[in-house]
């Protein structure tokens, strides 16, 4: 985070810090930078579906419902990756 409330940059681009990556050591891969947007897709298959259970004891209904949701990287050249 940047001082006196300023969001953190590097060269006018946000820093933002991941818990999930390795710390900084020999072999480790700790600093991302570049458009995450182009680099990740994420694709939602279909709209959630909701199916009423007909044989449900009343006065109670149930509901099932799913959403299929995948990703992957799209674009291996957005991002680029430090190892130390």
């Amino acid at each position: 985070p940047g001082s006196g409330g300023e969001a953190a940059t590097v060269m006018g681009y946000p820093v933002t810090e991941m818990e999930d990556m390795p710390d900084i050591g020999e072999g480790n891969a700790a600093i991302a930078f570049g458009d995450f947007k182009r680099f990740y897709l994420i694709a939602d298959r279909q709209g959630a579906r909701v199916l009423r259970d007909p044989f449900s004891a009343k006065p109670y209904v149930l509901f099932y419902t799913t959403k299929r949701v995948g990703g992957g990287v799209q674009n291996f050249d957005a991002v680029k990756v430090m190892v130390f």
